[in-house]
This record gives structure tokens, sequence and C-alpha cells, in this order.
């Protein structure tokens, strides 16, 4: 691939420094915009950086002024809402400007995880059982959901609001975690079925013609017995509490037969959600043997040395090519028409 004009696309607050002499950049809140713009710039790219708050003017006069040949999206909401990521996607089709990630129908149907769990199981692919409460409701969940549950926001990522409080063993619990969630995250909840088992992870590469990753998983050795093997908030996010229990990620250790069954599942995950360019789908494996599908992630953690790219370089991938594959993808794609 010939050098690009890339225009990166990052959150405001998460626009690294052009200096960054002296400042650990391993714990550094804008880890992945630096990995991934430093690594553009070696690939020969001429990256140009823009930060987004709440104004899309600021997208537009980049445009004009930069003409890239393709955005590099590095946001995962606007006007921090969640949500409206796909609305920063479907400006840049209305630019008519080539973007990496998703497309704006992939994420609407994705972040969602109500209604992405409904066209799982239209297409029998299975998902635990959930019930939703809005804002300013209170749960009332039918009898075939039994208990335990665990509540989550319906539409935030990152395992934002899940903590070991999260998983709930009867209407009390639930109660005070549904309001936990209305009041603190502000976003409707949502309470499925929790399954107990190995979290996994599959990362899938493509818009039509669709690559996987080798099967990820998330090992929690040390984790006291009583607690539940979940990735919360802290698991995800805070590399001491993750030490001090011995949670750690790396390819998973399944027979040949059930990862060919896992990635073979997370590319119907990716198709029946029209996902396009890079996601990862996270399962739960349980003791007999089931999977279950919990989510999709498009446009997922890209920082160097996290389960996404780890994934890849052990699937041969270097993190540079793996940035080359995912531009690539974003030049490729054409609204409303795979490819």
């Amino acid at each position: 691939m010939n050098a690009l004009r890339i225009l990166a696309l990052m959150h405001d607050y998460l626009v690294p420094p052009d200096d960054t002499a002296g400042v650990d950049v391993a714990q550094a809140a804008w880890k992945m915009e630096f990995d991934v713009v430093s690594h553009l710039e070696r690939m020969g790219h001429q990256v140009r950086k823009v930060g987004v708050k709440d104004d899309l003017g600021v997208v537009r006069q980049a445009i004009l002024d930069f003409t890239p040949q393709i955005v590099f999206n590095l946001t995962e909401s606007f006007r921090e809402i969640g949500v409206f990521d796909q609305h920063v996607v479907s400006y840049l089709e209305l630019m008519k400007t080539p973007y990496t990630g998703c497309n704006p129908r992939g994420l609407m149907l994705s972040r969602d995880k109500a209604l992405a769990k409904t066209l799982l199981a239209y297409h029998r692919i299975p998902a635990p059982e959930f019930a939703v409460v809005r804002m300013g409701q209170v749960p009332r969940i039918q009898k075939k959901l039994p208990f335990p549950l665990i509540v989550k926001s319906l539409t935030q990522e990152a395992s934002i609001g899940i903590s070991q409080a999260s998983i709930v063993e009867d209407e009390t619990a639930l109660r005070e975690r549904v309001r936990f969630i209305q009041q603190s995250i502000g976003t409707d909840a949502i309470a499925e079925r929790y399954i107990e088992g190995r979290e996994l992870y599959v990362g899938v590469l493509g818009n039509f013609r669709l690559g996987v990753l080798p099967v990820w998983e998330m090992n929690f050795a040390q984790m006291p017995d009583r607690a539940r093997r979940i990735a919360s908030e802290r698991v995800k996010w805070n590399e001491a509490y993750r030490e001090k229990h011995g949670i750690t990620t790396g390819p998973a250790d399944l027979p040949a037969h059930l990862i060919q069954q896992v990635q073979h599942l997370c590319k119907r995950v990716f198709r029946t959600l029209d996902l396009s360019g890079y996601a990862r789908i996270d399962l739960r494996l349980d003791a007999e043997g089931r999977i279950h599908v919990l989510e999709a992630n498009p446009n997922p953690q890209l920082a160097h040395g996290e389960d996404f790219a780890e994934a890849a370089e052990h699937a041969g991938i270097t993190y540079e090519s793996l940035l080359q594959r995912i531009l690539g993808l974003g030049l490729r794609w054409r609204p409303g028409l795979a490819g």
C-alpha cells in the first residue's frame, strides 16, 4: 500500500502530545491513540490528529483542509454519549470520506445489547436470555429468567458499571443494581442470565469476506473462590488489580473442533449484526461445553499489546500489518455494498 494522507479522529481529551519525552506512555490514557498514530507514521503515512468533542464542524474543516484519503476512526462516542458514535461515521459517509472500522448500521445494532441479542436469537445464535429495564422503571423479571442475573448498562461498552455487585441473586439486589445503572451510569439497564464459565474473545476482520483471529481467553488464576470470574471494570482497566489476582489473557487451550466452532459462530455474529472493518466477539463457554455469545464490540481497543493486537500477533500478523489491513478494509468499504 502506498503512503496515505490519514486523518486520525479521536476524542479531544485523548490526543497524544507531539513530544512524549518524560511521559510513561504505557500508563497514559491516550496510549491507543499514540500507538496507532506513531506506528502509522513509521509506516510512511502522513497523519494528522484531530480531537473531537461536540462539534462535527471540526471534522468537516479538517477534511476540507487536509483532504485525507481515509479517516482512522478512534472515537467511541460523541458528546460523551456512546450510541452517538454511529452519527460520526454517518457524517463521514455524507462527506464521502473513507474511514476505518464499523459502519453506522453495525454500530447501531451492536451498541444496543437488547437489539443485538434479539437479532442473534432470531438467527438461532445462542445468547443469554434478558430483560430490559428502562430509565425510571423498576425491574419486573419473568419467572422464565431465573437468578443469578448480571445487570449491565444497555448501551455502554468497556465494562463500564460492571463489578462483582453486578451479579444479583434475588429481587432486592436486582432492584439496587438497576437503580445504580440508571442513576450512576445514566442509561437503561439490561438484566441477563448469568453464565458461569470461561471468558473467551475472538477478533474478526473483514467486510464481506471475513478472517478470524485465534480464540483468546481471560484467565482468573488467583481470584478468591467466592468471586465471580467476570471481566469487570476493575479487571479491564486496573493493572494493579489484575496483577494482584493473577488475571491474564492469552490463547485459549481448547480442542481444535471447538476452536473451529467458536470461530465459525463469531463470523455468524459479525454478519448478523451487519458489522464491518474489525470487531471483537465476547463469549462464555459453560461447564457442559456450550457456547454463549455475550456481545459484539465493533472498533475494539486497538493499542499495541492489548488483546486484539496480541491475538493478531499470535496469528503472525504484526501490529503494523494489522493497521495496514484495517486501512485496506476501510478503503474497500462502500456504504450499502459489502466487499
